[in-house]
């Protein structure tokens, strides 16, 4: 428990949700990474892998920039279903969901070790100044 999983470097992971952050699509390489079933994740907020270790000030930051329908890119540390982490680079898009409403779309690629460790730098002196 608490390891770090390592993603395949041809990993892509996707998942979309509502405008409430709650998960209408997950695709396999998310799933399996994650740990859920993808009847598990949908319907639950996105935020059912958030790794205790993330800043609030990343997602205040998030939310803030794809409420505005700008596209928003970070490093991002999350938990498996099994209490195991990994790292990603991730890119969140606004989009309009298959039932026609607002939502978004998040796709994440391996994160290399050297942005790793500028992330967990970042995110250590975050978590710091917030306490």
């Amino acid at each position: 428990m608490n390891q770090e999983i390592i993603l395949d470097d041809f990993a892509f992971l996707v998942s979309e949700t509502d405008e409430k952050g709650n998960i209408i699509f997950a695709n396999d390489d998310f799933c399996t990474l994650a740990e859920y079933s993808v009847d598990e994740l949908i319907g639950k907020p996105h935020n059912v892998i958030r790794h205790k270790d993330m800043p609030k000030a990343a997602f205040k930051d998030l939310w803030a920039t794809i409420q505005k329908g700008n596209v928003w890119t970070g490093y991002v540390k999350n938990s498996t279903k099994s209490g195991n982490y990994y790292w990603v680079y991730a890119t969140i898009f606004p989009t309009i969901t298959s039932e026609g409403t607002k939502g978004f779309i998040s796709c994440r690629r391996k994160a290399t070790q050297e942005e790793i460790n500028e992330a967990s730098e970042l995110y250590e002196k975050l978590n710091k100044n917030e306490k």
